[in-house]
């Protein structure tokens, strides 16, 4: 997540808006900006080499990132209204979902009730709120967060594709959300994905930009501030 932060910088020295998705290379736990408690044992599982955990620049409670998509978004909204700029940064992910023919609502509606008593846990995925997608069940397939910089937004959001039983009950007590099996092998996904981000999210073809070994450099400069010990700047909403 150091890329994600050195993108908003760069956005913020007047680079253009960036899209990155991304997987995780071991089982993850990424924790909140403001997530200041952490569960008993969540240290024991680090030390197992089950997990590692990295600090959110971005709001939110705790998502563990294993067999899951990342999306980073940096942006220059239309306006500074929350609530608004989730929607409008989200439609493409919508849009993708329902050609799939598994269509996906806001969270945090009349039909979030069955979240109430998961008030306080510590998983990003025990509750859906208004920045959350979730299908007709209720059951949460993405949750997002954001962090905002003047009029600047980074968006962090976990895609849900098969998550792990036996690592989730481990790190949060609780089986993950039951999720209907995606239609896409992952190369697929990707491709509808970003097909559906060219049309709804930047209205023309999204190009790639591979990092350069300065790039590399600075951005190696930004991961301890990724740690535990370690918060950010800015101003996230606590969502996720």
């Amino acid at each position: 997540m150091a890329i994600d932060r050195w993108l908003l910088d760069q956005l913020e020295a007047g680079a253009p808006p960036c899209l990155r998705l991304y997987r995780w290379s071991t089982p993850t736990l990424s924790l909140g900006r403001h997530q200041r408690r952490l569960e008993p044992h969540w240290p024991a599982l680090v030390q197992q080499g089950r997990i590692t955990l990295v600090r959110r620049p971005s709001g939110g409670r705790a998502v563990l990132h294993a067999a899951d998509l990342t999306y980073a978004l940096v942006c220059r909204p239309a306006g500074t209204q929350r609530q608004r700029a989730y929607r409008d940064s989200c439609q493409w992910l919508q849009q993708a979902f329902a050609e799939a023919g598994q269509p996906l609502q806001w969270g945090g509606g009349p039909g979030a009730g069955q979240f109430a008593e998961a008030h306080g846990r510590s998983s990003c995925f025990a509750t859906a709120t208004g920045a959350d997608l979730i299908h007709a069940d209720g059951a949460k397939r993405i949750g997002s967060a954001q962090l905002w910089r003047g009029g600047l937004l980074l968006q962090h959001g976990s895609l849900l594709l098969d998550p792990p039983a036996g690592l989730w009950r481990e790190v949060f007590g609780e089986p993950p959300p039951r999720l209907a099996p995606l239609p896409w092998g992952a190369a697929a996904l990707e491709e509808r994905l970003r097909r559906s981000a060219e049309r709804w999210l930047c209205d023309g073809p999204l190009l790639e930009q591979p990092l350069s070994p300065a790039e590399w450099r600075q951005i190696e400069a930004y991961s301890p501030l990724d740690s535990i010990a370690r918060a950010t700047d800015g101003s996230p909403m606590p969502r996720g």
